[in-house]
């Protein structure tokens, strides 16, 4: 069976799949976007996306394209006709299709919505995460509003593949004070020398990364001591432990930086342990 796309209230094979070349999304990346973790088939995190992807359309100004209710009626369908048990699925909303024009439409035109499902080989992700990954460093180069979830990513795509061409998985972007700010895809973490867990505000610009906030809930929960505060690199090569968040990464040890190792130069027991932890409470409360 192939892959099923939602497009605009209908479900078409993925191959078929197609938007209006003058979706807004498209021309001036008028959009935004979440993407949620599926574990045996249901929504991980499912309120703190929906409430992120609200806000994110608030401060666009794109209203909410049908009720929370019937959206997540049609997450879940979209993942039934998938079949896809464990993996992610991609929601995209932007302001819709209107004649080229840097202004809103006016009048407002209907929002677009583009849903993609994708399966996630879990075995490997858990070995993945057994090794460890490398991530690199890059100027934080995008523009002011990164807490708004936009479709608005070449900075990051380019960090990206500056990581990628380096060999590392991740790139951490470091603002003009020498600290860390978030990475590409990713919330970045690290347990400093003196055992705390250290990552950054969402004051400063970064995205509220809704995995970052569950793990916050777990850390808590476990009594371990966080501080919201940011790092540099040199920080997190002098740290026990380093690891990133997010929907498709889930926690993630780090054992380098810009090919220097953190730590011991392998995964150590706090993440490894923040890892389970967080599945176990993402699995509980999926929907």
């Amino acid at each position: 069976m192939g892959r099923i796309a939602y497009v605009n209230g209908r479900f078409v094979p993925q191959g078929e799949a197609v938007v209006h070349i003058e979706d807004r999304g498209y021309q001036f990346a008028d959009a935004v976007y979440e993407v949620w973790a599926l574990f045996d088939g249901k929504l991980a995190d499912a309120e703190g996306h929906f409430a992120r992807l609200e806000r994110s359309l608030s401060e666009l100004a794109i209203p909410m394209p049908m009720t929370r209710a019937a959206l997540t009626l049609v997450l879940k369908e979209a993942v039934r006709r998938n079949r896809v048990r464990e993996g992610l699925l991609y929601l995209q909303v932007s302001r819709g299709v209107a004649p080229r024009d840097h202004a809103f439409p006016n009048p407002a035109v209907r929002p677009a919505v583009i849903m993609t499902v994708s399966a996630t080989d879990r075995i490997a992700s858990e070995a993945r995460a057994a090794k460890g990954v490398s991530v690199v460093t890059t100027p934080e180069n995008r523009w002011g509003r990164c807490d708004i979830k936009t479709v608005s990513l070449l900075p990051n795509a380019l960090a990206k593949q500056k990581a990628r061409a380096a060999g590392a998985a991740e790139a951490w972007f470091v603002d003009e004070l020498g600290f860390v700010t978030e990475g590409a895809s990713s919330n970045a973490w690290i347990v400093d020398e003196d055992g705390r867990l250290r990552t950054r505000d969402t004051n400063a610009n970064i995205l509220r990364g809704i995995t970052r906030g569950s793990l916050l809930e777990v850390i808590r929960h476990e009594g371990l001591e966080v501080d919201e505060r940011p790092f540099t690199p040199a920080d997190a090569l002098a740290a026990k432990e380093a690891f990133i968040t997010g929907a498709g990464t889930l926690v993630l040890p780090v054992i380098a930086v810009d090919g220097k190792p953190v730590g011991e130069g392998k995964p150590g027991p706090v993440a490894a342990k923040l890892r389970r932890l967080y599945i176990e409470q993402a699995k509980a409360a999926a929907i």
